[in-house]
C-alpha cells in the first residue's frame, strides 16, 4: 500500500496544478548592472566626491564583495554572465558585439599580420553564441518571465538579438557601445542629423529630451509590476555611465561647485550621471518593496568593467581641429565646459583602469540583498567574477545546471549565507587585447602573464601581493621565482582546460634576433632593429615609430642626448609618464627634437622639464622616412644619475 500513493500521484492531470503554481515559491531575480562603474565610483566603496545614497542604503541591507571582478571590458563581462563560462571559452574577448558577425565557419585568427608583430593573435567573436543554455533560457524554461532592459553589446544582427538568448521582452537598441544620444529622441544626433544606423532595436522614443536612464528605469517598473504575481527575471543593463555621457545639466552644474577631500575624483560630468544611475536603483528598489516583494527578491547591483580614466583627456590644443559641423564639436564642446581635460573616473587607490588587467581595470563594486537569507550590512573578500551569477542564480532558485554544459563558475550560496567559502583553487582572467595578458588570482597573490614585451610595460610576469600592495607598484615576480612558476602552471592548466586561443607566432615577422633583452629595456614598436656595425639601424614599418622603455628610474628635469644619423632626417619627440601616473598625459609631458639629415653622426641633446621620478620613456624617432642609425642613447639627471645604451659593441 505503501506503493501505492504515489504511484496514484502521477495520475492527477498536470493541467490541475498550473504553471505559475509550481513556481510560486521561487525567487525573482534582478540584475542591476552599470556600466564602466569603478570599484571607488560610490559612498559604500569609499567615494567622496560622488553621490549615491540609494547604494549606500543597499550596502546596508546587502553583502558587499570587496574582491569582485569582472573582465576589462564590457562584452566579454556580459556573456560570461550569461553564460557561466570564462571569456577563454565562450570567444566573446572584446567589445566588439556593435560589429557585423564574422561568418560562421571563419577562422578566429586573421590570415596575416604586418611584419613588425611577432605574434597574430585571435579575433573576440563578435555574438554571444546561440548553441549556449544561457541564464535567461534556463529561468524562462522553469517558468520563469524574463526582461532585458538597456545595453545588449552581444549580437548586431537581429539573429543575435535579446530574445534569441531567453528574453520575452527587451527593450534595447543597436549598436551598443553606448547610445547615440542619452536624450530622446534616441536615434538622432543632438544637433538633429538623423542616425540611421541607430534606428534598430527596441527602443522607443520618449517625450523630447527624455532621459535614458530615466526611461529603462520605468519600463524595467513596468516590468515588475506587470509581473508581480509570478517569478521573474529582470535583466537591467544600464548605458550609464558609459560614453557618450549624456547628463543633467541641472545636477552637473552643482558637482561642479564641489571638490574631492581626497582630491582624485573631479568629474561633474560623471558624478551628474552616477546620481542618475542611484536614483533609478532607488525608485526600482522602493517599487519592490511597496509591491511587498523585497523579501522574496534576490537582487545583485554589479558593474561590467573598471572604471574609465582614458577617455576625453584633453585639452584645447587636442581640439583644434574640431570645428562647429564636426560630428563631435558639440560633445567636446560640453565635455571641455564641465570636465576640462578630466577623465570620467580616478579609480585610485588601484591601478589604471578600463581596459586594462591590473586592479582598476576589473575590481569592480558587487553587492547582494536577499532579505531573510543574506544577513544585511555584511562584507565579504571572496574571489568572485561574472563566471559565479548563473550557478549562484540557478543554486538560489532550485534549479540543476543544463546537461552538457560546462559551467566554470562557483555558487557563491555559501558565501552569502555565510555557511561556507568557495572551493576554486583560482580565478582567471582573460585578456588577450590592447595589451594582451591573462593574469590568475590566487589569494592574496596575482601574477600577470604578457604574451610579449610592451613598451610601457616591458616585464613578462608580474607578481602582486594585493593584500599589502593594492596598487600593484611592487612587482615581485624576481623575487619569488617559484611562486611564480607556481601560478604560470595555473595559467597554463587554464589555457589548456578551457581552450583559450593563444596568440601564433607570425610567419611573417621579419624582425632580427636584436630583440629586447639584446638591448636592455628597449622596445621596438612601428619599427624593427637591425644589427649595423657599431650602431643599431631602427627601420620604421608602420605609422610612428618609436622606443619605448621603463628602465630609467630617474627624477627629473633630465638630459637625453643621442648620437645618432639619418639620411633624411626630421623631427622626432620624447613622451614621459611619471610613478603614479596611469596612462600618457595627451598634453604636457612631451618635448620635440629635431634630428638633422646627413651622412655625418649627429650629437643630439634635448632638455626635458620631467617633474617626479620616470615610469617609462619613448623615443620617437623619424624613422618613417628613412632608417636612423643609434650609437647611443643616454638620459642624465641633474644629480649625475644616467641610464644609457651604447651600441658601439654591436656587431654586424
Amino acid at each position: 500500500m505503501k506503493y501505492l500513493l504515489p504511484f496514484l500521484a502521477l495520475l492527477i492531470p498536470l493541467t490541475a496544478i498550473s504553471a505559475e503554481e509550481r513556481v510560486a515559491s521561487k525567487p525573482n531575480i534582478v540584475l542591476f548592472l552599470v556600466d564602466d562603474m569603478g570599484w571607488m565610483d560610490s559612498t559604500p566603496y569609499g567615494s567622496q566626491y560622488y553621490e549615491t545614497p540609494h547604494m549606500q542604503g543597499l550596502a546596508l541591507q546587502s553583502m558587499r564583495f570587496t574582491d569582485a571582478y569582472a573582465l576589462p571590458l564590457c562584452s566579454p563581462t556580459r556573456a560570461s554572465i550569461l553564460s557561466g563560462q570564462y571569456s577563454a571559452r565562450h570567444g566573446v574577448t572584446s567589445a566588439s558585439g556593435h560589429q557585423p558577425a564574422a561568418p560562421q565557419n571563419a577562422s578566429p585568427y586573421p590570415e596575416n599580420a604586418p611584419a613588425n608583430r611577432r605574434l597574430i593573435y585571435a579575433n573576440s567573436q563578435n555574438y554571444l553564441d546561440l548553441d549556449l543554455p544561457t541564464l535567461a533560457e534556463v529561468l524562462q524554461q522553469a517558468g520563469y518571465r524574463t526582461g532585458h532592459f538597456g545595453k545588449w553589446h552581444l549580437g548586431l544582427s537581429q539573429e543575435h538579438w535579446p530574445d534569441k538568448h531567453g528574453f520575452d521582452i527587451a527593450f534595447h537598441a543597436q549598436p551598443s557601445p553606448g547610445p547615440p544620444s542619452y536624450f530622446s529622441p534616441y536615434g538622432v544626433h543632438k544637433d538633429g542629423r538623423p542616425s540611421g544606423r541607430y534606428h534598430v532595436g527596441t527602443i522607443t522614443d520618449g517625450p523630447d529630451g527624455e532621459y535614458i536612464t530615466d526611461r529603462l528605469t520605468d519600463e524595467a517598473i513596468k516590468f515588475v509590476e506587470a509581473n508581480k504575481d509570478r517569478p521573474f527575471f529582470l535583466n537591467f543593463w544600464h548605458y550609464g555611465v558609459h560614453g557618450p555621457w549624456g547628463h543633467k545639466e541641472e545636477y552637473t552644474a552643482e558637482f561642479a561647485k564641489k571638490t574631492d577631500p581626497r582630491g582624485l575624483q573631479r568629474n561633474p560630468i560623471m558624478a551628474s550621471m552616477l546620481k542618475s544611475v542611484d536614483e533609478s536603483l532607488g525608485r526600482l528598489i522602493n517599487r519592490l518593496d511597496e509591491l511587498g516583494l523585497a523579501d522574496n527578491t534576490l537582487f545583485i547591483f554589479y558593474s561590467d568593467n573598471g572604471g574609465n580614466v582614458h577617455s576625453r583627456a584633453y585639452d584645447d590644443s587636442k581640439i583644434a581641429n574640431v570645428k562647429e559641423g564636426h560630428p563631435q564639436f558639440e560633445a567636446i564642446q560640453d565635455w571641455r565646459k564641465w570636465a576640462g581635460g578630466e577623465p570620467p573616473t580616478n579609480n585610485a587607490p588601484l591601478r589604471e583602469g578600463k581596459g586594462r588587467i591590473y586592479e582598476g581595470g576589473q575590481r569592480v563594486p558587487l553587492m547582494v540583498r536577499w532579505p531573510g537569507r543574506i544577513k544585511p550590512g555584511t562584507t565579504s573578500d571572496a574571489i568572485m567574477g561574472p563566471i559565479d551569477l548563473y550557478p549562484t542564480i540557478l543554486d538560489a532558485v532550485g534549479l540543476e545546471k543544463p546537461q552538457n554544459h560546462i559551467i566554470d563558475g562557483e555558487s557563491l550560496l555559501p558565501v552569502l549565507k555565510q555557511t561556507g567559502n568557495l572551493k576554486r583553487e583560482a580565478y582567471f582572467t582573460w585578456f588577450p587585447h590592447l595589451v594582451p595578458a591573462v593574469s590568475v588570482r590566487q589569494g592574496d597573490y596575482k601574477l600577470i602573464r604578457r604574451f610579449e614585451s610592451h613598451p610601457s610595460y616591458p616585464d613578462l610576469h608580474e607578481l602582486y601581493n594585493l593584500r599589502k600592495d593594492i596598487g600593484e607598484t611592487q612587482n615581485l615576480a624576481k623575487q619569488m621565482p617559484e611562486k611564480v612558476k607556481q601560478l604560470d602552471s595555473l595559467i597554463d592548466q587554464f589555457v589548456k582546460e578551457t581552450g583559450a586561443r593563444y596568440p601564433k607566432p607570425n610567419p611573417a615577422y621579419t624582425a632580427t634576433t636584436k630583440t629586447v633583452d639584446a638591448t636592455d629595456g628597449l622596445v621596438a614598436r612601428s619599427c624593427k632593429l637591425v644589427k649595423a656595425g657599431g650602431a643599431i639601424q631602427v627601420v620604421g614599418d608602420g605609422r610612428l615609430p618609436f622606443l619605448g622603455t621603463a628602465r630609467v628610474k630617474l627624477s627629473g628635469p633630465l638630459k637625453l642626448t643621442l648620437i645618432a644619423r639619418s639620411e633624411s632626417g626630421g623631427k622626432g619627440r620624447i613622451d614621459w609618464k611619471t610613478n603614479g601616473q596611469d596612462d600618457f598625459p595627451e598634453t604636457g609631458q612631451t618635448t620635440i627634437y629635431e634630428l638633422p639629415a646627413g651622412e655625418s653622426w649627429q650629437e643630439v641633446t634635448v632638455d626635458l622639464p620631467i617633474t617626479g621620478q620616470t615610469q617609462v620613456l619613448r623615443l620617437y624617432l623619424p624613422a618613417d622616412k628613412s632608417p636612423v642609425q643609434l650609437r647611443s642613447i643616454r638620459f642624465q639627471d641633474a644629480q649625475g644619475g644616467e641610464k644609457a645604451w651604447d651600441f658601439s659593441e654591436v656587431s654586424p
